[in-house]
């Protein structure tokens, strides 16, 4: 009833109670709205039912959590000034003991936490275990879940990361040992005897058997390992000649070229452009197409013979071929229509064939 001016009169009751209990609430709110924020209050055309509504359960959300902050700190507060009395009473019951007071408070913490870890639900035991191990885990001091999830992500994509890093390291070191087993195998080969110790001492004994003996398995042992092809030396021989062959052609070459760079026309880069080509093209397509208008007028005439006076004697003869063929026709077409047709006797029925 905000819209209704101060000075108007109201007949209908409900609408009287209505509008009563609106300035009631708005009288509530104006109130809460100076403790909350002194000096301001919503603006006149903002003073309809809906703001009301939403003020309102602002106004009671707000008392409630007052309310619950009062008791919590009231809670704190008796359970302090108890913390401190018991303080006072150890303190004046042990006065020659060496205690400090800090070992007091952290007992009485320690005494606080282990009353509330036994007053939980087996399954909240549970929880707050696997949250404090999580905690000491990913090493965050004031764990939430948030900033757990987000630790149990990264840890993941880490670890998907150095198994794809732990994977390639091992394609990679299986290749490298691959490539050192086969340079090793190739060097070996390649590798030429190592001298017997004993061969500077007989080297000069040509008579000695032992000599011989190192001397033939020096040579199987190389027989073994890597030799040339035996056409190598051949293959040299003509692959040089053949350099040497087209080494001389190659000024020939080049003025063959020159000459042709110098008898070229002038407009060559005219004569090859796109549009060239396109005429060009055209006209091969016309031309293409009036050889096969020609060659189908020709393939009439194939079979006649190069001259024409025999061309025309047996342009005749086919077509005098033609008309008896045509005569024979028509007289075979008659007599098939005369056979055919019914023939009537005098007085009696036609006859029977």
């Amino acid at each position: 009833m905000a819209h209704l001016p101060l000075n108007a009169a109201i007949f209908s009751p409900s609408v009287a109670r209505a509008a009563a209990s609106a300035a009631k609430d708005w009288s509530y709110i104006d109130s809460w709205l100076q403790r909350k924020f002194p000096g301001r209050g919503p603006p006149p055309f903002e003073r309809n039912a809906d703001t009301l509504r939403a003020l309102l359960a602002l106004a009671s959300a707000n008392e409630a959590a007052d309310e619950e902050r009062a008791l919590v700190a009231r809670l704190e507060a008796e359970t302090l000034d108890q913390l401190r009395a018991q303080e006072d009473a150890q303190d004046a019951q042990h006065q020659n003991t060496t205690t400090p007071p800090a070992a007091t408070l952290h007992s009485a913490r320690e005494a606080i936490l282990t009353s509330l870890e036994s007053s939980l639900t087996r399954e909240g035991q549970t929880a707050l275990t696997s949250l404090a191990a999580l905690a000491l885990q990913t090493n965050i001091p004031l764990p939430t879940p948030t900033a757990l999830g987000a630790e149990l992500i990264s840890l993941s994509t880490e670890t998907l990361a150095l198994d794809q890093t732990t994977a390639r390291v091992h394609t990679l070191t299986s290749h490298l040992a691959r490539e050192a087993a086969s340079t090793a195998s190739l060097s070996a080969s390649l590798r030429p005897p190592s001298p017997h110790p004993h061969d500077d001492h007989d080297h000069d004994n040509p008579d000695n058997p032992h000599l011989h003996l190192q001397h033939h398995r020096r040579h199987s042992s190389l027989s073994k390992g890597y030799h040339p092809s035996s056409t190598l030396a051949l293959q040299n021989l003509t692959t040089q000649r053949r350099i040497k062959h087209l080494t001389a052609r190659v000024p020939e070459q080049r003025d063959k070229a020159a000459s042709l760079a110098r008898s070229a026309p002038a407009n060559l880069s005219q004569s090859t452009s796109i549009p060239h080509l396109r005429r060009e093209e055209e006209a091969y397509l016309s031309l293409l197409s009036e050889k096969r208008a020609l060659d189908t007028q020709v393939r009439a005439f194939a079979g006649l013979p190069p001259d024409a006076e025999l061309a025309r004697q047996e342009l005749e003869d086919l077509r005098a071929e033609l008309r008896g063929l045509t005569a024979r026709r028509d007289a075979l077409f008659e007599g098939l229509v005369e056979r055919e047709t019914p023939r009537k006797g005098r007085g009696g029925p036609p006859a029977r064939r």
